[in-house]
This record gives C-alpha cells, structure tokens and sequence, in this order.
C-alpha cells in the first residue's frame, strides 16, 4: 500500500569525470578539467525538473574503471563544489568519494552534506570516525571488491540475506563512529550477476525492516542494458519500470542521470 506522506527524494547525478558509464552525465572537459558550464548548466536543470539532493562524484565506480587518487578527485571537486553552492545556494549537495580526506576538505569549503560511500568505510578506516565527528548524513553501500575486481561476486546464492547482514554488521559499526541516521544502498551492480540483482530488488521490502531510508541507484545500469541486449542510451524506459518497483518495495532515494522521468514516475507512484 502507498504512503501517501512517504518522503521520496531524487538524486540527481553529476559526474565530473570522462569515463561514467553513461556519456551524458560526464562533466569533465578533454584537458581533464571540469566542464564549469555543462556542470551548472545540469544541476540547474536537473533542480528544475525536481531534484532534492545533486550528487557529484570526480572518480567513475563503473565496473573496470581505474580510481584517479584522492588528490586528482579533490583537484576535480573544488571547483565543481564552489561553483554549484556560489550558483545554488542552500542546496543539498552530496558528494560521492570513499577518501576521508575529500570529505574534510569539502567539509571546509561548503559546509555539511551527504558523504555517498560506495565502500560504506571499508576503503578508508578514516571514513566513519570522520563522519562521525562532523556529523553527515552518510550513504553506506555494499559492494564486494574494487570497481577493478567486480568478478568478486556475493557468494552465497541467497543475496538478499548476505547484503541485510551486511547492513546488520554494518550498524555496530555506524554506531560506535558516532553515526546515528545512515542511509543504506544495496549496491545494484556492484558484484552481483544480473540474476543476483533482479533477486534484491524483488526482495527490497525486507531492508525496510533495519529502519533506515532505501537508496536505489538502478539508473541505465547494465542489469538493464546487458539483460537486453542494448545501450545505456536506450535503457531509460526500463529504469523508469525498477523505479516502479523500488518506489513499491520501500526505495526513498532514487539516485538518477534523468530527474524529469523519475520525478514523473514517482508522480505515477503516489497517484497509484
């Protein structure tokens, strides 16, 4: 049964690299420079057409992608984050990196916002006391492995009960870093057959029962793409039907490249 009074937030994405698997989310220019115009002329857009929270990242976690450093990460985001908060102010602003550093220096520069951790702390042991101690909202995600490793699939044939243990380890651990309200991500696409993630999704209601916000990050994902037999390009109608799904299962956060046509899936949503 729908909540009517559920608060459903869309993240839009904006990558400031030149690798995403997605080639219109890109934001870097070809001296490997941030594309200021494209950069504020997407979160404009995307605030327009109903984006609760701008997502930017400086380093593609794509399958097979290689890391840049911290400090290549943080040369990215500087000026992307200046930027976008002088343009918009007093938007929620979250940044996706797994370095510690980034994160205190972000800290600095624009104030709070939401740490989006691909690694939910393991790739930095700096991570969860830091947001602790600054106290972030934080998004924690499961993932086997490296972007590099990702033939590091969940070993076990029920996925769903290794990603809630997951999750259930993973709060002894938020809570003794200091971070009460946390955010999970199953991870679609991170170590996981295309099978494997279609199991998680359908199993979504169950994460509900650990009582923190869903975050879905299903957009044009080769578990669309691969399944089908066709492009990112071509996968937006198919994201838009696990939009469905998720919103249906629980999802609070969806985490998107096309705000419009989630903003009007979670419209259909509510009217259901």
């Amino acid at each position: 049964m729908t909540d009517k009074n559920r608060r459903i937030e869309i993240m839009g994405i904006v990558n400031v690299t030149d690798d995403s698997y997605f080639a219109s989310s890109r934001c870097l220019s070809g001296d490997g420079k941030p594309d200021m115009g494209k950069i504020l002329e997407r979160t404009g857009r995307m605030l327009e057409e109903g984006a609760d929270i701008i997502d930017i990242g400086a380093c593609s976690t794509r399958p097979g992608s290689e890391p840049v450093g911290e400090d290549t990460e943080w040369e990215r985001l500087e000026p992307a984050l200046k930027a976008v908060r002088r343009h918009f102010p007093g938007i929620r602003i979250s940044i996706d990196t797994y370095w510690s550093s980034v994160v205190v220096k972000a800290y600095d520069l624009i104030g709070p916002f939401i740490v989006n951790d691909i690694s939910a702390g393991e790739d930095d042991p700096h991570m969860l006391p830091t947001v602790g101690r600054l106290g972030l909202e934080y998004v924690a995600m499961h993932k086997k492995g490296t972007p590099q490793t990702m033939q590091n699939l969940c070993r076990y044939i029920d996925v769903t009960a290794e990603v809630l243990e997951y999750f259930n380890a993973f709060a002894a651990k938020a809570e003794k870093a200091g971070i009460r309200d946390w955010i999970l991500d199953p991870g679609f696409g991170f170590a996981k057959t295309i099978d494997q993630n279609y199991s998680l999704l359908a199993d979504l209601g169950q994460f509900t029962a650990l009582g923190h916000r869903i975050l879905v990050g299903v957009s044009r994902k080769s578990m669309i793409y691969k399944l089908l037999g066709i492009t990112p390009e071509e996968s937006l109608p198919q994201t838009q039907v696990l939009h469905l799904a998720a919103l249906e299962r629980g999802a609070d956060i969806l985490r998107v490249h096309d705000v419009a046509e989630a903003a009007r899936t979670v419209q259909v949503y509510r009217q259901l």
